[in-house]
């Protein structure tokens, strides 16, 4: 039985943050809104998900790897709001709104290599609705929990449906074993609404761990038994282009071998932010961006 909402409004096909637990709900939106001109996302529909091989060359990669160095480093940002560190360890865990700390990271976000994937999957013209960097150091990295972003998107940024996508580009080689994403094949097809109201300003703590807006270990296992777990591995320079509601998550790596990537999120001009559908207030624009203007 679905117990009461945190918000009221009629026409939230994607209810969240209940009061307790709640059924899975058929996805009533379609993964791929455009037309697939490119053979890597020929799966894409089914998946949810998508590997493009070397996106970035050899030399970009370098190049990024030390730009993404020189803003970890940089000691103007370590009081920025949009500099997030672990709890445990006190490193840098991401950076956020990195188009704007970065002009080699702006110029990649326009081009067509990059963004016209999103292009292609969306349908549409995008915007960009949250960049950063995420860093995995050796042996000390914290993983990510189980998670759809859109459930976090929709109910504290207010996206009103899955009409977005994640590209996130490597930096470093992603192995089995140093934490790279696993992902569960086709479950963007399948919403879970999560138990628990949004505290105020819970940005805050979910950017280092997420508590709030996880599947209970029920709903993991379900959807693992439905659609199984893939893993992204790959060489530096490749990436991963995931639907906004694929469930997905990552261990702690505990290798020498750190991990790092550039996490791109676009989302639809037709899709556009309204308020928040389960949370007191709109999280930061660095976070939920609302310029919606094109890339």
């Amino acid at each position: 039985m679905v117990l009461a909402h945190t918000d009221t409004r009629i026409g939230d096909r994607y209810p969240t943050r209940l009061v307790g637990p709640a059924p899975h709900l058929d996805r009533s939106d379609p993964t791929v809104w455009g037309r697939i001109e490119r053979e890597e996302l020929a799966s894409f529909d089914a998946d949810g998900f998508a590997i493009i091989d070397a996106l970035l060359t050899p030399g970009e990669v370098t190049d990024f790897s030390a730009e993404i160095d020189r803003l970890a480093g940089d000691p103007a940002l370590h009081d920025d709001d949009r500099f997030i560190v672990e709890k445990s360890s006190n490193r840098v865990r991401s950076i956020f709104e990195v188009h704007r700390l970065s002009t080699a990271v702006a110029e990649l976000v326009r081009e067509s290599r990059v963004a016209g994937l999103a292009r292609q999957v969306l349908g549409s013209e995008v915007y960009l609705h949250q960049t950063r960097v995420n860093y995995m150091p050796g042996f000390r990295g914290a993983g990510f929990y189980w998670h759809s972003d859109f459930e976090t998107w929709h109910a504290e940024d207010g996206m009103p449906a899955p009409r977005a996508v994640s590209l996130s580009i490597a930096l470093t080689n992603n192995y089995s074993i140093n934490g790279s994403l696993m992902v569960m094949p086709g479950s963007q097809r399948t919403f879970v609404p999560c138990a628990g109201s949004t505290p105020v300003d819970n940005y805050r703590e979910s950017l280092q761990k997420q508590e709030i807006g996880v599947p209970s270990e029920d709903d993991v296992a379900t959807l693992a038994n439905r659609y199984g777990i893939a893993q992204f591995t790959g060489a530096a320079g490749s990436a991963l282009l995931f639907d906004s509601n694929v469930m997905h998550g990552s261990s702690n790596n505990i290798t020498p071998f750190p991990r790092s990537n550039i996490f791109l999120v676009f989302n639809s001009v037709e899709n556009t932010l309204v308020e928040p559908f389960a949370a007191p207030s709109r999280r930061p624009g660095y976070i939920g961006s609302r310029d919606f203007t094109p890339v």
